[in-house]
């Protein structure tokens, strides 16, 4: 996973949790679910225009 180790990845988390606390993470975590969506929906639609492009020619 990116050339991380368990250990190291223990200690980002750890780090993450006491910056932001128990409640936050769950909020945080549905906003950055949120946001891969919409980035995955926004390149689909890239894809499906180039393609469509593609076709038309």
């Amino acid at each position: 996973m990116l050339g991380l180790g368990m250990q190291e990845v223990l200690v980002i988390a750890l780090i993450f949790l006491l910056l932001f606390g128990g409640k936050k993470i769950p909020e945080l975590m549905k906003g950055l679910g949120k946001g891969v969506k919409s980035f995955k929906d926004g390149m689909k639609e890239i894809t499906d225009e180039e393609s469509e492009k593609k076709t038309d020619e």
